[in-house]
């Protein structure tokens, strides 16, 4: 089995969080394969550049996934471990790669996002990664 290390992000902008629609009509939140030693928070920040046209900034850590897959083009299964992000989004701008295959995208309220994500492991970590979003927020306020 390949495994492959992987960062991503779920960024927020206000009480909106980003997802994307890949080539297979998923809704999924952006990362990518971490590669040349690169840190995982490189690779988040890079991949919601890359695949959204999102400047964002991490705000803490959202926590890690993990799924298994068979791939035909490798004629093996894969196993992706994704090191999670939380961001913050500079403002709304958005511009989906479609040279990447992504055919829509953008900024939802958290429960239309969720009605949307096509996995339930992702919807839980916009749920958990909301509410932390929410007391970093309120804790911010106080200082």
């Amino acid at each position: 089995m390949l495994c492959r290390n992987c960062a991503g992000g779920v960024v927020f902008l206000g009480e909106k969080v980003l997802i994307l629609q890949n080539d297979k009509k998923e809704w999924v939140l952006p990362k990518g394969v971490i590669r040349g030693g690169h840190h995982p928070n490189e690779v988040a920040i890079s991949r919601v550049r890359e695949e959204a046209g999102v400047e964002a900034q991490i705000v803490g850590p959202a926590g890690e996934t993990s799924y298994e897959f068979y791939s035909y083009s490798r004629k093996q299964p894969v196993c992706n471990r994704i090191t999670w992000f939380i961001m913050e989004a500079a403002d709304e701008h958005h511009q989906i790669n479609r040279e990447l295959g992504f055919l829509d995208g953008g900024f939802y309220s958290i429960e239309e996002a969720i009605d949307k994500i096509s996995y339930s492991q992702d919807k839980s970590l916009v749920r958990v990664s909301y509410q932390r979003m929410k007391k970093l927020s309120s804790l911010e306020k106080l200082a």
